[in-house]
Parts: structure tokens; sequence; C-alpha cells
């Protein structure tokens, strides 16, 4: 998938913005404080993710498979796209290799899953009969509040009579209620940069689930676009609350499973880290190891 920083930016005229905030880092503050400053300040290393990858080759095969003629959108066809977008992405990041060996899954096994992604795929669309009108696409807009959100967009589909679709591929399952609104906060989200740049509020927002075979789909309102607008805000005030205070305490859930942080979380016995700017005093003391001053 793309990054933002393979993307030219729309220039925010006349605007000086006061920070800027993707579905991704909102979700992890929401989650728990600890692990958005980790990723988005500290920005500690986090060792590959099988699943994460696989959700990037899969999320690449889909966006390719729009570029070919209609009749040649198969399954066969979507099957031989794997391995050569798996090279791909090996070869600009060749560190990815190291997901496999003792402790990862076998190679073969997991090109295994991600074709399975794919064959899930085709019992919930027709591609032959879809022809969207972006895929991948960079969007962004500046609230009330001088606040910069910005994120990318799976797929996009325009009807004639200017109704929009926005849809998002997702290779785990489909969450059970209590996660349910994480996901549709992402595509709400994406709903209000596109109704603030475009004045249109999409029709529907579509999320399509590979690893169980669901779809869920919402059709959101101004009203839901305007409360969104407020929960963002709200958030983003939580974040400089917490730089000025230096408060960021965890939030033990369900989720703790999959963090990468767990050894610098007092949760699971571990220490918050000093703040990038004192390690690095503390290092030039000679207070801390070397090895944590080199995020």
């Amino acid at each position: 998938m793309s990054s933002p920083a393979d993307v030219h930016s729309t220039p925010v005229d006349g605007v000086e913005v006061i920070g800027a905030l993707s579905p991704s880092r909102a979700g992890d503050f929401m989650t728990c404080p600890l692990l958005y400053r980790y990723r988005s300040i500290d920005k500690l290393p986090e060792a590959p993710s099988p699943a994460a990858v696989r959700g990037t080759v899969v999320h690449k095969v889909l966006e390719d498979l729009f570029d070919l003629e209609a009749t040649e959108r198969t399954p066969e066809r979507a099957q031989e796209m794997v391995v050569p977008s798996w090279e791909a992405l090996l070869a600009a990041e060749p560190g990815l290799e190291a997901m496999f060996g003792d402790d990862g899954p076998e190679v073969g096994a997991w090109l295994a899953e991600c074709r399975r992604s794919l064959e899930k795929y085709f019992t919930l669309e027709d591609p032959t009969r879809l022809q969207p009108s972006e895929r991948e696409l960079y969007v962004e807009t500046v609230l009330d509040s001088r606040l910069l959100i910005r994120g990318f967009i799976d797929r996009v589909e325009e009807a004639p009579d200017g109704r929009v679709r926005i849809s998002d591929y997702k290779t785990g399952r489909s969450p059970g209620e209590l996660f349910e609104a994480k996901a549709l906060f992402q595509m709400k989200f994406y709903a209000l940069v596109w109704w603030k740049t475009r004045g249109v509020v999409p029709a529907m927002l579509q999320l399509i689930y590979l690893g169980n075979g669901e779809t869920v789909s919402y059709a959101p309102d101004e009203a839901d676009l305007r409360a969104l607008e407020r929960k963002v805000d709200a958030v983003f005030d939580a974040i400089r609350k917490a730089e000025l205070t230096g408060d960021w305490r965890p939030r033990k859930s369900r989720l703790c499973d999959w963090c990468s942080f767990q050894e610098h979380c007092p949760e699971f016995g571990g220490e918050i880290l000093p703040l990038p700017m004192v390690r690095e005093a503390l290092a030039a003391a000679g207070d801390l190891g070397t090895d944590l001053t080199d995020d």
C-alpha cells in the first residue's frame, strides 16, 4: 500500500494548521494513549507482522486487478498476481523476509493464506461489474478547528446520479459488536474528508472482510459526520493534553495481545520509557544504554 511520503500533499492555502491526524493514529490513541506515544512520538520499531503484510499484499493485488480489462478480473488472474506482488514488496522492504523462520510462518503457507483471502473476495463481489473511480486515494482536509485530517481510501465508486460508495478491504474477520464501532470510525473519518472536500455525503460506506467473507455496510448522514468531526477534535485535544502533561497512561484491553510494546508497558510488568528527548539527554550523561537511543 502507499504511504503519505509517496503523495504530494494538497497545499493548505492560507491556513496554519494546528496538527494532523489520520484514522490509524486517532485509533491508536483511543485504543491506548501509550500505544499512540510509542508509535507516533517515540517511533519505536515494530517487527513486521505476517498478518499485516498479508493485508498489504492482498490490497496490492486488489488494487492492480482493476488495471485489467473487466473480462480479465478473474479469480485465476488474481492468484497469479500474488507472488509478483509479494516479490515487489520484498524488493522494496527486504527486512520483511525476517518474518519467516523459526518463530514465523513458512512462506509457502503464508502465500496460501494470501490466496485464500483473494478467493474469499470473489465470493463477495464480482469485479467484472465494478468500475472504481478511485483506488488507494490519498485525501486530506482542514477542519474548522484547523486540524488537518488525512488518510488513504481503498476504493471509491461514483454512480451516474452522483451517489458515492467508499469501500475498504480488511483481511481479518468482521468484528463483534465491541469492535465494530472502531472499524466504522475509520470509514466515517474518510466520509468526513470526502464531504468536506467534495460537498457530497457518501451514500454508502462498505467494509469488506476477507477473513470470514462478510460485508458490513453503513449509510452515513450529515449528523453522523458532524458528530464524527467533534469526536476527532476531542481526540486531538486529548493528545495535546497528554503532550503537555506527559500523561500517556496505558489502557489495557484485548488488543494488548497484539501489541509490540509490552516490555515497555506497566500493565505487563515493564516500565514506561522516558520521552525521546529525555532518553537522549540520559544517554549523553551515560545513564542509558545506546539500544534505546537508536529508534
